[in-house]
Order: C-alpha cells, then structure tokens, then sequence
C-alpha cells in the first residue's frame, strides 16, 4: 500500500515510525515532513492546503491511502475534496479523516459548544460574541465566577485560549481579540465561558462511523514552565495512560461523551471516521468537555502511539472503509512519559538552523526519539521551530518511564536547548 501523510511535526513522525513497521507498507510519503520522517519515508515538498496539488501527486504516485495529520487540511475539507474527485475519476484513494462538517467540532468553538448542548453533552456555561454583540460582553462576565476563559473561535494553532482571573482584563483582551482580531479572523468571534475545576485529562478515540476503539487517556503539559507557569505552547510533554483515569471514569466518558457525540454526528448524516481528541476536565470524578480536536494530539501522540499493539496500516485502513470493528485492537499497559526539547525564546520566536547531536537516535519497544522541528542542512540536522524533538519512554511504573526519559535527553543537545524536568510528576500521588 502507498500512503501520503500530510504534516511536519512530531505527531506526523510517530505516524511515520509506526506506519512504517506495518507488513502493508510499499511506499511512505510525507508532506512536508523533517528530519526524522526522511529517515523512514520520502519527505515530499508539498502544500497539504494546496488541494489540487495533493490529489495529483495521490495520481501520480498511485496513492491508496491519504492520512491528514493536523487540524488544518481537516478543517478545510480535504476530505470532502479528494472523496468528490474520487466520485467523479471513478479512482480509489481512502482518506482516514473526517469530513468538513464533522470538523467544525474543532474549527468552530461556537459549534462545538452549540454541538454539545444539543446532544446532552456536559460542558461548561457560555456564550459567543462578535462585533455585533461586543456590548453584551461585560454584563454577561458579571454572571461567572473568575478565573474567567476566552477562547478564538476559529483555529489559532493552540494559542487562541486567555485564562485570567482579573474581570477587567477579560473585558478589555475580549474586546481587543474581536475589534483588533488579535488572532486573526479566528478571533472575529470569541467564545466566552465558565471556568471548570478539576484536573484535565485527555482521552482519544478512533472511529470508522459505525464503531469505535479507546485509544487511551494522556495528561498534556502545557506551560513552558515547571509548576505549570508561564504562557501557554503547543505542549512540553505528555503521560499515558493518566492514573486516575479508571475505568469507572472511562464508562462515565463513553457513555456520557463518546457515544452522544457520535450518535450526533451520524443522526446529523455525517459519520465520524477519524481520530477524536476529547479534552476534557475530571470534576469530582465526572467528565465534562474543554474542547474536541478532529486528530490526533501533539505531544499526546507521542506516548499514546507507543503503546498502541494493532497494526497501525489495519487500523488506518479500518477507519476510512468502515472495517474497524474487524480489526484487533490492544494497548501496552505499561506507562509512557514524552518530554519536549524547545528552542531558546520558545513559545516566543527562535532561532533557527542550530545544529542537533543526537548519541541515541534508534528507536526500540521502549524508548522512541520524535523529531518535530527538525530539517536536514547539508548532512547536519538542525533545529527548524520552537518545539524540535521528543523523547518518550515505556517503562512499568510512571517514576520508571520518567527517570528513563530524562537520562535519555542527555544524548540530545544543541545550543539552547529547553524542557521542563517536571513531567508526570502531578501523577505520582494517583499512582497505588
């Protein structure tokens, strides 16, 4: 089978890694790729918003299956896109990814608050507003409680999120985030809501539309600094599978979320076939949703796929042609700890093109090396982008995985190399 994964980032080279061992695997593209996709696929410079161009390279290099990685291509219709040129060549090319429709659930916070609201999901309080109702803003922040959460809209590459618990700060950076579109047409509507108490957790699912499988649950690290401080990045490491997240929690989560949220979707007439990232907040023990994501998570993914024992090409393959119930599923039960290594200035700007030694770059069952913001430059690979490689270990115990993880990131180095040296260590209390 040939396959075109589209992305760059460490997600993307997990999906690479794994996709690669499958005994199905004749050809492995990725667009645009990095340093660590070139070492398992061919890296291939290609938009994955330039639809036209990804349906003639499928073309040309007889592409049977097509993997979007991030939110973008998803949110845009890719996969609406390339089933309509299929429709009309009479050519096969399965995509695993949900429609446009069913990708609101990411691209739209209104929609998915609307979406939820509608099925009986639990969320917290909210209310939207845009140019037309700036005013109602202040009198509506008077009925919640600080800290006070605004979130973009529309996609701001996991950056549109203000949470402070000072009310006129909340009124003046909502007003500025929709009048002076602080993150571009994203924030032209702004998504006002209350604040949840708990501890967040992440649980994914995989669906073909007609059945699904949990993938398993991960604590995300979002803060750039140890004790969760500083401004918010794309994620600085991630635990799998989280402790508390027992299996009395996983039903309540099923019953409550994943199963009404793909009822929902079918009843709307659009199957959900694809990856589903439930953010989600334990509240005394019930669940209740921060926000869907249509893909995979970065860096979750990265302790997530480790653990994952199915055939990585079966389950693909089972998602776009509705064949996932036949397929086997099982996870690794032991735990995995991923930590980022950033750039200096992250999530600010970096530098770019420092140059990265890597003493221990072969991953094994235990212990995997995802590059992220990487590039090749001549034969030197060099960092390109704030986030640039995460380091994921399994290990029977959380203290175990992390303890082999953090000597692990001693064969990495480059000039201004970052990561927090807390990881998973909110977990240990939950540990038995």
């Amino acid at each position: 089978m040939n396959v075109l994964l589209l992305g760059s980032g460490g997600r993307e080279h997990a999906f690479a890694y794994f996709i690669a061992q499958s005994k199905q695997l004749d050809k492995l593209f990725i667009a645009p790729g990095n340093a660590g996709t070139a070492q398992i696929g061919s890296n291939v410079n290609l938009n994955p918003l330039d639809f036209n161009a990804v349906w003639e390279f499928c073309i040309a290099n007889s592409i049977e299956l097509l993997v979007p990685g991030n939110e973008d291509p998803l949110v845009h219709g890719i996969v609406d896109f390339i089933n309509g040129k299929c429709s009309d060549s009479n050519i096969k090319i399965s995509v695993a990814g949900p429609d446009k429709f069913a990708s609101q659930l990411e691209g739209s916070k209104s929609f998915a608050k609307e979406f939820m609201m509608q099925n009986n999901i639990p969320t917290a309080s909210y209310k939207k507003f845009d140019i037309h109702n700036i005013e109602e803003i202040e009198p509506f922040l008077e009925t919640l409680s600080a800290p006070y959460v605004l979130k973009a809209d529309g996609l701001a590459a996991g950056k549109g999120v203000i949470i402070t618990d000072n009310f006129d700060e909340a009124l003046n950076v909502c007003r500025e985030m929709i009048s002076n579109k602080t993150f571009g047409e994203a924030s032209s509507t702004v998504v006002v809501e209350e604040f949840l108490h708990g501890i967040e957790i992440s649980v994914f699912v995989v669906s073909d539309g007609k059945d699904y499988h949990i993938l398993g649950s991960a604590k995300d690290y979002k803060r750039i600094l140890e004790d969760d401080q500083g401004p918010n990045t794309g994620g600085m490491g991630s635990v799998s599978p989280v402790p508390f997240a027992d299996e009395e929690f996983i039903e309540k989560v099923k019953s409550q979320i994943i199963e009404p949220s793909l009822n929902g979707l079918s009843t709307a007439g659009h199957p959900y076939k694809g990856f589903m990232f439930l953010g989600l907040m334990n509240d005394a023990g019930n669940p209740k949703v921060i926000e869907y994501n249509v893909r995979m998570g970065d860096p979750e993914t990265e302790s997530i796929f480790p653990r994952l024992k199915t055939d990585m090409l079966d389950m693909l393959e089972g998602v776009a042609n509705e064949k996932l119930g036949k397929v086997e599923f099982s996870l690794d039960e032991r735990t995995a700890v991923c930590v980022f290594l950033v750039s200096e200035g992250y999530p600010g700007s970096v530098k770019k093109g420092i140059p990265i030694s890597i003493t221990r770059s072969t991953n094994n069952d235990d212990q995997f090396v995802f590059h992220a913001g990487t590039k090749k430059q001549d034969e030197q690979i060099v960092t390109n982008g704030g986030r640039v490689i995460a380091v994921t270990t399994l290990a029977d115990t959380l203290l175990e995985a992390r303890e082999n993880t953090y000597s692990a990131i001693e064969g990495i180095q480059f000039n201004g190399k970052n990561y927090r040296k807390d990881i998973g260590n909110d977990l240990i209390r939950f540990v038995k």
